[in-house]
């Protein structure tokens, strides 16, 4: 598949910005969207984080309602919702009442991750002995909400048609999203060296479902796009400090672009860093387009999910606008 023929859409982590508010943030995120609306972005997600102060989007369902106003044709979802948080009753309430207001506009996109620290996970009342093994139960349940086959029922919700998507960074949701015949979105812009794994697993159990004839994949990556190589590197260092604060356990907004990673991190960090972001695509037009096209080789991804934790609010928006050009053959 050529990158003419593969979706491209957007995951938006709404980073808090160092100097900055959430409602800033959100601000940021709206005019965003709105771009991404006019320059043929099929879908606009967010994901849920927890304790995480650089990251606005905890709230998801109430953050995709914002967006989902706010524009009037992109399809608006979570990237995803950590299911293991919630009551699946609450989340098909939630998504029942977004489809609602919202038709044919909203994706339901599950993880089975915290989506934060164990201290907060218990905040959030999520059951830290539960097991892996019971997310398809709980995926059971949710579906069952929207079919109408639970003796509860979920109003909004009950017989609406909410896609759902299965998100991993491993291979147990690729399984599990093969198996029942469910969309699949890989998170290889964290997780790039399980890429192909996950692929293949996915692709090879795929059972043929009412949802899907055929597997259908996404893949998230990470795309900072300038006019030059040199830019776009610089630009790439509030994304490369921003996993620094994962790493180093620190609860930093996004901060601005640095000349010189080497004196920021230390060479141990730097070697951690390049595992987790070794998939990202950093540079001009046309380094971004070689780059996107062997990755597209290399995956035969149906759809891409771009992840751009730029700094500037107008280089963000460039970095998009290359990207759309790119995937049009501009």
């Amino acid at each position: 598949m050529s990158l003419k023929d593969t979706k491209y859409s957007v995951l938006d982590l709404v980073p808090v910005l160092e100097g900055k508010t959430p409602a800033d943030s959100f601000e940021r995120t709206v005019e965003l969207a709105q771009h991404a609306e006019r320059l043929g972005y099929t879908r606009y997600w967010m994901a849920e984080h927890h304790n995480m102060p650089a990251i606005a989007s905890s709230a998801t369902a109430v953050a995709i309602s914002h967006v989902a106003h706010h524009t009037s044709t992109i399809r608006v979802g979570s990237g995803g919702v950590m299911l293991p948080n919630h009551a699946p009753l609450v989340i098909a309430e939630q998504f029942g009442t977004l489809a609602t207001l919202f038709p044919n506009r909203i994706d339901l996109g599950l993880g089975r991750a915290p989506g934060t620290d164990q201290m907060t996970a218990q905040a959030l009342r999520r059951d830290l002995n539960s097991r892996a093994e019971e997310f398809p139960n709980q995926l059971e349940e949710l579906r069952n909400y929207f079919e109408g086959k639970n003796i509860i029922h979920a109003v909004p919700g009950e017989g609406l048609d909410v896609p759902i998507w299965l998100l991993g960074s491993s291979g147990f949701s690729a399984q599990l999203a093969g198996r029942l015949g469910l969309p699949f979105s890989f998170a290889s812009h964290f997780s790039p060296n399980n890429t192909h794994g996950a692929l293949n697993l996915y692709r090879s159990s795929f059972t043929p479902s009412d949802v899907l004839e055929a597997p259908h994949a996404m893949l998230g990556v990470n795309v900072v796009a300038a006019d030059t190589d040199e830019e776009a590197e610089k630009l790439a260092t509030s994304q490369q400090q921003a996993f620094l604060n994962l790493v180093r356990n620190t609860k930093n907004l996004l901060q601005p672009p640095v000349d010189d990673m080497d004196e920021v991190w230390t060479p141990g960090e730097k070697a951690a860093l390049q595992q987790q972001l070794g998939a990202s695509i950093v540079g001009s037009k046309e380094t971004v387009r070689r780059k996107l096209e062997a990755f597209q080789a290399e995956t035969d991804a149906d759809e891409l999910m771009i992840v751009s934790q730029i700094y500037d609010q107008e280089a963000r928006l460039h970095s998009y606008q290359l990207v759309s050009d790119i995937m049009n053959g501009k």
